[in-house]
């Protein structure tokens, strides 16, 4: 139980809190560029409110834009907010080199073209770039539904297959 005031305060603050979809990708069509997730609120110890939020972006700066507007938001409300550690941005490079490689491994290991799809999630791309600034890099993998899901499930026949572009692919490197 908390008191009104508290409870006035944490429903105005989370009826303010942004949610979904803040900015498309201007170089491709259709593709999220920057998110915010309210993701959940928690008592913790009997006393605390916790309030988990998520940020997501292909621009470090439009990621850091909305991080500062949701704390701002809470800071507002009366509350400590704290950051925990994320995914940094990692912006799609339609012109990398090693795409262009691996279209071509894709065309001639399965005699058709890929079908290169840029998507909006927290890879682990952005922490290599963070090191290695000038690094040109794709992400692949088998065939999966319902990622990070208690559904989570991967498709067994794409995985010889993802395999042998894999190995196709460094050979070429």
């Amino acid at each position: 139980m908390i008191n009104r005031k508290a409870a006035e305060k944490l429903i105005l603050a989370l009826y303010a809190c942004p949610h979904g979809v803040i900015g498309m990708s201007s170089d491709i069509p259709g593709l999220v560029e920057t998110s915010t997730n309210l993701a959940s609120v928690k008592m913790i110890d009997n006393h605390l409110i916790e309030v988990g939020t998520s940020q997501r972006s292909s621009v470090e700066s439009q990621k850091d834009y909305v991080v500062n507007m949701v704390s701002l938001l809470f800071n507002l409300a009366g509350a400590k907010v704290t950051h925990s550690e994320g995914y940094p941005g990692w912006k799609p490079n339609p012109d990398s080199g090693i795409l262009k490689l691996a279209e071509s491994a894709y065309k001639a290991l399965f005699n058709k073209k890929a079908k290169v799809k840029a998507i909006h999630a927290g890879l682990e791309c952005g922490l290599f770039l963070e090191k290695y600034p000038n690094l040109d890099m794709i992400s692949i993998g088998p065939d999966m539904t319902d990622v990070h899901s208690p559904d989570e499930k991967m498709k067994i026949s794409s995985v010889g297959k993802f395999w042998d572009y894999l190995v196709k692919i460094v050979e070429a490197v």
